[in-house]
């Protein structure tokens, strides 16, 4: 199996409309929300290459549930797409869908960009703004790495970067998270202050 799944947005893309076509194909219609790698690629907002979908979310409407477990229609689509292009299995996976349990930044599905996959798969792509967000709880939470890679490719305005930290905090309020945040945002050049008394 190949390590790296998807090089560019191209790629990226062609796996999705396939995932799409294997959905229609067994009569089912799926909406996700898609965030990570793959995401930024498919928008062209970075060009790191990633291994695989993370799906933080089923859409509902405007309405997001979690995603594990995946549904089978959508697993059993993912797995004949693994197949004929030589994917793992777990390329479409619904790793950061916990991230629901605290929220996603408000305005997460209205700033989404939504795409259609033929009659068989619809997807929410997050937006500029909420992957800075996501990559920066990632880089604090997880080390740096290509979280951080990934944010700085974004470019975000110190601004953002202090309204991500604050939405941030709400999924880790200790000590231990907001030392290495403010951390993180210095190495940024971003300067939030003292502390809250």
């Amino acid at each position: 199996m190949a390590d790296i799944a998807i090089q560019d947005a191209a790629r990226a893309n062609e796996l999705l409309a396939a995932l799409g076509d294997q959905v229609h194909a067994r009569g089912e219609h799926f909406s996700i929300a898609v965030v990570g790698g793959s995401a930024l690629l498919a928008l062209e907002l970075t060009s790191r290459a990633t291994t695989d979908v993370d799906v933080v979310g089923l859409l509902d409407g405007a309405t997001l549930t979690s995603a594990q477990p995946l549904p089978d229609g959508l697993l059993q689509a993912a797995r004949v797409v693994a197949r004929d292009f030589t994917l793992t299995e777990s390329w479409l996976n619904a790793g950061p869908t916990s991230l629901l349990e605290f929220g996603l930044p408000d305005g997460f599905y209205e700033r989404a960009e939504h795409r259609q996959y033929g009659p068989g798969l619809s997807v929410a792509f997050a937006s500029r703004l909420d992957q800075i967000h996501l990559k920066l709880y990632a880089t604090v939470d997880q080390g740096v790495g290509k979280h951080l890679t990934d944010l700085r490719a974004l470019e975000p305005t110190p601004g953002e970067l202090l309204a991500a930290a604050a939405w941030s905090e709400a999924h880790d309020i200790s000590a231990g998270y907001r030392d290495e945040l403010t951390r993180i945002l210095t190495y940024l050049g971003v300067d939030r202050g003292p502390a809250d008394a």
